[in-house]
């Protein structure tokens, strides 16, 4: 038998040219990409590169904020499974570990908690903005634009590299997101818009901007606020997505964090991302009635219809989260009552978890099949969902942020491109083409 070959490397043979090649690997099976630019036919080529569609193999980058073993269904917030701050924790105490790397002692957490209640408020000509849209317009692009405009009231964000200035910001657009979009649904409903309120707890002040009507105090029923936290911890991170990656990409330019989240929560928008939990609910309502669903399952399998709320790109083994959101719809029906919708839920799980079309194409539930249903049922519109989305993660977009700004191993983001299109040719005079 030969000996094992104890070097940290990789062997490339190149068949084109017999030419052979050596280079480093890094922990975790990783290989620069910069290392195949040796690997080439003539001295004056390119070299190699990698082809890879949607990022779908590529490590852009380092990270320790958020791991995701899809195989085995973890997530973990700097290294505290996802199950465990579900239950115990607060979304600002997760808000806290992941911005800071540890979970806070008590007289920190009040600290935290204490900047992020009275940064709440935002400018009242952010109001005007809001006022210079159509009544019928998406939350979502309202929010984007807002977001973006908040840039403009504080134009020492620019100084990314000053730490102080950074958590400045990041205190700021944790405390104005709930806020705007409290704001983003009163316009909608032709309302005025209710003021933060600094006595009540994160959650609770975004249910009291959103529902108070009048004078009249407001009081959330206490499992009602509780989910809300639930699913804020759910969402807040989820290492290298789309929209994280949108930040990453954009922050690398060094704009500030206002203006790269603007990008991140564009990315997010779409009904492949944070629109998912939206396309569910749609799905589930066009359904109508367990009666239909066989029929429906059966156009899933013709390719004519996509299951929403079904597999993760990440995820082959059940979404941890999804696991987390199911207990704690049980627990928001308690108080709403039952959701005519779950039913067709609980059905479509079934089939989905037992049938082998399914089973072998790992179609597990996402975070995205439940949480629409508690939303809807703690009496959002469905076109706020992309928003509600948006909030939490805001803390994991501004940790990544940050960290990419630190990293000086970091360069502006410029991936390379096969390109197909025609070779060089002459310009064609008018009268010769055709």
């Amino acid at each position: 038998m030969p000996s094992h070959d104890t070097r940290n490397t990789l062997s490339i043979t190149d068949n084109r040219t017999g030419r052979q090649y050596e280079v480093d690997v890094l922990d975790g099976d990783v290989i620069r990409a910069m290392d195949l630019r040796q690997i080439r036919v003539n001295d004056g080529d390119f070299g190699m590169m990698a082809y890879d569609p949607g990022f779908t193999n590529t490590a852009f980058t380092t990270s320790r904020i958020t791991d995701v073993k899809g195989g085995k269904g973890i997530l973990e917030y700097r290294g505290y499974p996802i199950e465990q701050l579900a239950e115990h924790s607060t979304f600002l105490e997760v808000c806290y570990l992941i911005l800071n790397g540890e979970l806070p002692t008590q007289a920190e957490l009040d600290e935290f908690v204490h900047q992020v209640t009275y940064h709440t408020y935002v400018h009242e000509n952010v109001t005007t903005i809001l006022q210079g849209f159509r009544y019928n317009a998406h939350s979502m692009g309202m929010m984007i634009s807002t977001v973006a405009a908040l840039s403009t009231f504080y134009p020492e964000a620019k100084q990314i590299d000053d730490p102080d200035v950074r958590r400045a910001q990041i205190v700021r657009l944790l405390a104005k997101m709930p806020t705007l979009a409290a704001y983003t649904y009163r316009h909608h409903k032709g309302l005025p818009y209710v003021y933060p309120e600094n006595n009540l707890s994160y959650t609770a002040n975004f249910l009291n901007m959103l529902f108070r009507i009048g004078g009249r105090e407001y009081q959330p029923p206490p499992a009602l606020v509780r989910a809300l936290d639930i699913l804020f911890i759910l969402h807040a991170d989820h290492e290298q997505n789309c929209s994280t990656t949108a930040m990453r990409v954009i922050g690398s330019s060094r704009p500030d964090p206002y203006c790269a989240m603007a990008g991140a929560m564009a990315a997010l928008y779409g009904p492949l991302h944070g629109g998912a939990n939206e396309a569910v609910l749609r799905m589930l309502v066009e359904i109508g009635t367990t009666d239909n669903i066989p029929a429906f399952m059966e156009s899933v399998r013709r390719g004519e219809r996509r299951l929403m709320g079904f597999g993760h790109r990440v995820y082959k083994a059940y979404d941890p989260r999804a696991t987390i959101i199911k207990k704690a719809a049980d627990e928001v029906f308690e108080v709403t009552g039952r959701n005519p919708l779950l039913d067709i839920a609980l059905e479509l799980e079934k089939i989905a978890l037992q049938e082998e079309y399914f089973v072998k194409r790992n179609l597990y539930p996402n975070v995205d099949f439940y949480s629409g249903l508690i939303y809807q049922a703690l009496g959002f519109p469905v076109e706020l969902f992309p928003v509600l989305f948006a909030i939490p993660r805001t803390v994991g977009w501004l940790a990544q942020w940050e960290e990419m700004v630190v990293d000086r191993e970091q360069k502006i983001a410029r991936p390379r491109q096969v390109f197909k299109g025609h070779p060089r040719r002459d310009y064609t005079p008018m009268e010769e083409r055709g």
